[in-house]
C-alpha cells in the first residue's frame, strides 16, 4: 500500500535523533563545514568611534572657520590629542576619532595654510565617523548554529579572532550501486543491454554539496547472498548507507529482500518518480534504497536523505519556493509529481519552464542539467494552466 509524501516525512522525522557529533578544526580549513553553535559577538565592533576616509577631525560647528591642525593618529594608534574649539586632527581611514570630534572633512575638502585648514566644502555632522557598535554589537548573534560557512562568514570569525572553530563532524553517506546490467567507469560495455553507472557519482556529489564525505562501494551484481553480505559490510562505515537498484518487482532485485533484516519504517510512497523507495533503520544508521533509474534515485536523495541531513546539521528548508509556470503541464500520472524544469529570474518574478526537458522514463539523467529545479505538481491535480503558482524544490 502505498502513504502519501507527507505521511512518509511524518515517519521518517519521528525516526531522525539529534547528530551531536562536533569536532573543532582550524579556521583556515572550515570553507565548506557547518557551524555547531552560536556565534556571539564579544564586544561592539567598531569599539570606538573610527574615520571612514582620509581627513580631519573636527567639531561639527567649526566649519566656517580656520582650525589649527593638532596632529595626526595614524590607523592602529590610540588618538594623543583633544579637539577643542578652533582644532583638528589629521585622520585615516581606519583610524580612531580623536576626543571631541565628532565630524571627519576629507582631504579633498579642505585647504592647508601653514599649520591650518582651510574647509572648502562643509559635510554635515557626524559624516564618514564609524559608530560605536555599527558592525556589530556585543552579545548580538553572528552566526547561528547551522550556518554553512563560506569566505564572508569565516571573514567575520578571523576578524573576531577565532582560529579553532566548532563544525559539525561530515556525515558519511555511502553509495552502493546493484545490478548485473551495469558496469563502472573504465569497464567496457560487452554489448547493448548493459549501461555505465552514474547514480553512485550522481549521489556521491548531490551528499559532498550538502557538506558530508562519501563511501562508494564496488558495484553489486545481482546476487541474494552477496547482497547481504554487502549491506551488512557497508552499513559499518557510514552514516546513511544509499543503495540503488534492486527495489522494484523484478526477479533478480534482491535489495529489497537484504533490507528486510532491518527496520523498515518506509516502504512504497504515492509519488512519481521513486514510489518503489524503501528506507530502513538500523539502530541509529538509515538505509535508503532508491530505484535504479538515475533520474529518480536523485529526486529522491534530494527529498528524503536531505530531509535527515538538514536535521542533523540544523539546515533550514529554505530551497523549496514558490514560481509561475510559463507553458501548461498536463500531468502524466495519478501520484504526486516531481517534475524537472528550467529556472529564471525575471522583473522580480521566479519562472519556471519545461523548455528541453524530455518526456519519458526516469532513466533520462540529463533533465536536471542545466541548473535545472523540481517543480511540485499536486496529486489532485490534473493540468497546470500557464502563469500557475506551483511549488519548486532546488536541487542542491
Amino acid at each position: 500500500m502505498l502513504i502519501s509524501y507527507e505521511e512518509s516525512l511524518k515517519i521518517l522525522h519521528s525516526h531522525i535523533k539529534s547528530y551531536e557529533r562536533i569536532e573543532k578544526i582550524a579556521l583556515t580549513q572550515c570553507l565548506g563545514r557547518i557551524l555547531a553553535c552560536d556565534i556571539k559577538a564579544l564586544k561592539n565592533q567598531p569599539e570606538m568611534e573610527t574615520s571612514a576616509m582620509d581627513g580631519y577631525a573636527i567639531k561639527f560647528e567649526d566649519q566656517d572657520k580656520a582650525l589649527k591642525i593638532l596632529g595626526s593618529t595614524p590607523a592602529g594608534t590610540m588618538p594623543q590629542f583633544e579637539v577643542t574649539n578652533g582644532t583638528c586632527v589629521k585622520t585615516f581611514t581606519g583610524s580612531l576619532m580623536s576626543l571631541g570630534s565628532d565630524t571627519l572633512v576629507p582631504v579633498e575638502n579642505v585647504r592647508i595654510e601653514k599649520d591650518q585648514i582651510l574647509i572648502e566644502k562643509s559635510v554635515k555632522k557626524g559624516f564618514a565617523v564609524r559608530k560605536i557598535g555599527e558592525n556589530y554589537k556585543k552579545d548580538e548573534i553572528l552566526l547561528k548554529k547551522g550556518t554553512k560557512l563560506n569566505y564572508s562568514e569565516i571573514a567575520l570569525l578571523a576578524e573576531l579572532g577565532f582560529f579553532h572553530i566548532s563544525v559539525f563532524v561530515k556525515p558519511i553517506i555511502g553509495v552502493l550501486s546493484s545490478g548485473s546490467e551495469i558496469k563502472d567507469l573504465g569497464e567496457t560495455l560487452d554489448n547493448p543491454a548493459q549501461i555505465r553507472s552514474s547514480n553512485h557519482i550522481a549521489i556521491a556529489n548531490l551528499a559532498k554539496n550538502l557538506a558530508c564525505d562519501t563511501r562508494v562501494f564496488p558495484l553489486l551484481k545481482d546476487d541474494e547472498k552477496a547482497t547481504l553480505a554487502t549491506l551488512k559490510s557497508a552499513l559499518e562505515s557510514c552514516d546513511i548507507l544509499i543503495t540503488t537498484g534492486g527495489v522494484s518487482m523484478g526477479d533478480f532485485d534482491f535489495l529489497k529482500g537484504a533490507i528486510k533484516e532491518y527496520e523498515i519504517i518506509i516502504d512504497k510512497v504515492d509519488i512519481k518518480p521513486g514510489r518503489h523507495i524503501k528506507i530502513a533503520k538500523a539502530n541509529h544508521k538509515f538505509i535508503i534504497a532508491l530505484p535504479g533509474f538515475p533520474y529518480s534515485a536523485m529526486v529522491m536523495f534530494n527529498l528524503y536523505a536531505r530531509e535527515i541531513l538538514n536535521s542533523w546539521l540544523c539546515q533550514e528548508k529554505d530551497y523549496i519556493t514558490k514560481a509561475f509556470l510559463q507553458g501548461s503541464y498536463t500531468k502524466k500520472t495519478p501520484y504526486l509529481e516531481f517534475v524537472a524544469c528550467n529556472v529564471e529570474f525575471k522583473e522580480g518574478r521566479i519562472l519556471v519552464n519545461l523548455e528541453g526537458k524530455k518526456e519519458g522514463s526516469s532513466a533520462i539523467i540529463n533533465n536536471l542539467n542545466h541548473k535545472a529545479a523540481l517543480m511540485i505538481v499536486p496529486k489532485e491535480c490534473e493540468i497546470l494552466e500557464n502563469e500557475s503558482l506551483v511549488d519548486i524544490v532546488f536541487m542542491p
